[in-house]
């Protein structure tokens, strides 16, 4: 009875064993394939849980998420044979599996040192089409873009693996290339500065010009009729004068001499040479003169 207690435990045991080697569970962040006897069975094995064949199948498994490869600082020259260090990332995944498989053995250093290569060969490319200000300052994105258009199908053809982003973290400037750079930059910014400043002074002699044109208009126009006015007012005194002088005429003489005494005679030490008998004094000779 115990012997055959005994054979069945180990049955079971034989049983859970092999349960344990022909199932496998592939996870919703993985990647897989089935081997037998070393060659691809199944290039793509999709997320759950699989049957295998003991000793005849294998399964390998890959992480199918976007990984990061940090590559050294390289240095690279632009198109004035000027030597940047460069120091660069790229975001990657498994597109293909039986390629990368294949190319890389499953092995993620080796796909990434293979990466590694290509990525460093196009921005090589990418950086010695370019001058410095233009790597520096302009056309960093456009590099970018055209870089990961350039190396995409090639990767996934060749690597089976898909370049998500290349993105440049740092870029570092030998002494030499810096003071080159930011003298060319200075002198660029200065000689914009230089434009604004004459388009400023342009724009203003304008408005200047105008304005003296306006104000020269302005007063000349109330000078005329400063003028108008000033005739019309003299125009009536003329014409009050004259009426005064034509109502009573011998009136207006004498309202006109005593205004002509208190002019004469307004400050002290004010001395007239005349004649006690000319006409200026007439009133004074005689007062009840009519």
């Amino acid at each position: 009875m115990q012997s055959k207690s005994l054979v069945l435990v180990i049955i079971f045991a034989v049983l859970v064993l092999v349960a344990q080697s022909s199932l496998y569970i592939v996870k919703e962040t993985e990647r897989a394939v089935l081997l037998q006897f070393g060659e691809v069975s199944d290039a793509d094995v999709g997320p759950g849980l699989h049957f295998k064949i003991p000793i005849v199948n294998k399964v390998r498994k890959f992480d199918s998420r976007i990984l990061t490869l940090d590559a050294r600082p390289q240095a690279y020259l632009t198109l004035e044979k000027k030597r940047l260090i460069v120091d660069s990332f790229v975001k990657w995944r498994v597109a293909d599996v039986e390629k990368y498989y294949t190319a890389t053995s499953g092995d993620e250093f080796n796909a990434a040192n293979l990466l590694s290569q290509r990525v460093d060969a196009a921005l090589r490319n990418q950086f010695g089409a370019r001058t410095v200000t233009e790597v520096v300052s302009g056309e960093r994105e456009e590099l970018m873009r055209k870089l990961i258009s350039e190396i995409s199908p090639v990767v996934i053809d060749k690597l089976g693996v898909e370049v998500v982003d290349v993105r440049v973290k740092r870029i570092d400037l030998p002494q030499e290339v810096s003071e080159s750079v930011y003298d060319r930059m200075r002198t660029e910014r200065e000689r914009e500065a230089r434009e604004l400043r004459s388009r400023g002074k342009e724009l203003a002699e304008g408005i200047r010009a105008d304005a003296d044109r306006q104000k020269t208009i302005i007063e000349a126009e109330a000078y005329r009729e400063s003028e108008r006015l000033r005739g019309e007012g003299d125009a009536i005194a003329a014409n009050n004068y004259a009426e005064a002088y034509s109502s009573n005429p011998e009136f207006y003489s004498f309202y006109r001499s005593l205004k002509a005494y208190r002019e004469s005679f307004g400050q002290n030490g004010d001395v007239l040479v005349l004649k006690p008998d000319s006409d200026f004094f007439k009133y004074l000779a005689e007062p009840k003169a009519q």
